[in-house]
């Protein structure tokens, strides 16, 4: 089992991972700009006022429309650039399609003004567009409640719980969900121009990802399903607490290991790469190193809780948001190691979970 990586060695790691893919497009010159991918695919940037500065769209030429490929946030900045993107490089031409890879509102959170502004149709699996609609209707108070007790359970401290909770509050972000879809399901075909897009679906980052994957010219459309830089956010929640999304996103990465190895991947955040194969292999090896501290950690105390992992994991400082994601991907990974059997999960008398190694 391994210890901590230094700083030096996390720095050197990554310069490895990074030279090992390929990066054969340079980004788009900047907001209301494209770059042309392959015969009637385009990369374009929407920015995001975080530390994710951006998310990556895709604009795929059908010809006599176009159809877009997630959105942006539900911001006056994001809607600039969609009307700025549409005139200039679509002048005349409908849009024919909202294709949204997932619900997450970095990804969804323009998908009804843009089905009004355009007049168009969403396209998403039923997973997804349930999810973000359910989450758009759920009562406020009973949320927070259910919220409450998952992260206290946890171990989190109540008034750190409270000051996350009151960040989330004024999330800005928010959007409405929109009233209608068309729905994607795993291995149909969209047919765009004169190309073939097959939907490959995902689980883990989120309930039903969808990536499109373009098997004549070897492009895959894959939002957050794998970054080049990043590895996805995979995390419990309150909803289903006992869930293991580590288990189904790592098995999603191997399917897409198994498209072509000179695959050009589109990623939602981060720049356009070839090396799906080792970026999936340095995925696997990320998640391990986890696993394997984590194990190594509970090997040298009597029993922890999540909240006590998740400062294993996450040494830093970190923000309100970033709070919630690490807590939800700790429990992710305790989840997993307790499918294995390498942890066993007991509540104490104050209703805390705790974890001890098998």
């Amino acid at each position: 089992m391994a210890a901590r990586e230094t700083d030096a060695e996390i720095s050197q790691r990554k310069a490895r991972e990074r030279d090992a893919l390929k990066y054969p497009y340079e980004r788009p010159a900047g907001p209301g700009e494209v770059t042309q991918l392959a015969r009637g695919v385009y990369w374009a940037r929407i920015p995001m006022p975080m530390a994710l500065n951006h998310i990556n769209v895709y604009l795929l030429d059908d010809e006599d429309g176009w159809y877009l490929v997630d959105t942006g946030l539900n911001t006056d900045d994001s809607r600039a650039c969609w009307r700025q993107l549409a005139q200039r490089h679509f002048p005349g031409k409908p849009l024919k399609g909202v294709i949204c890879t997932h619900f997450h509102y970095d990804h969804a959170g323009l998908a009804s003004w843009l089905m009004r502004e355009f007049h168009a149709p969403l396209y998403m699996t039923h997973g997804e567009y349930f999810t973000m609609r359910a989450l758009a209707s759920t009562n406020a108070e009973v949320k927070e409640d259910s919220q409450r007790a998952f992260f206290l359970r946890a171990g989190m401290p109540a008034e750190q719980f409270e000051k996350m909770l009151g960040s989330h509050k004024r999330d800005p972000f928010v959007p409405d969900f929109p009233p209608s879809f068309i729905r994607l399901r795993e291995g149909e075909a969209l047919d765009i121009g004169s190309r073939s897009w097959t939907v490959v679906v995902g689980e883990g980052h989120s309930p039903e990802h969808a990536c499109l994957y373009a098997a004549e010219d070897r492009i895959l459309l894959a939002g957050d399903q794998v970054l080049p830089a990043i590895s996805s956010n995979v995390l419990v929640s309150d909803v289903e607490p006992r869930a293991n999304p580590l288990r189904l996103w790592l098995k999603s990465l191997d399917k897409l290991r198994r498209l072509a190895v000179d695959t050009l991947v589109l990623p939602a955040h981060g720049d356009v790469f070839r090396g799906l194969h080792e970026r999936v292999d340095q995925l696997h090896q990320h998640h391990q190193r986890q696993l394997d501290l984590i194990l190594t950690q509970a090997c040298g105390v009597k029993d922890f809780t999540a909240w006590d992992a998740m400062g294993w994991l996450f040494p830093r400082r970190l923000k309100s948001i970033e709070l919630m994601l690490a807590q939800g991907e700790t429990l992710a990974h305790l989840n997993y190691l307790c499918s294995l059997d390498k942890l066993q999960v007991t509540p104490d008398v104050n209703g805390l979970d705790r974890y001890r190694a098998q």
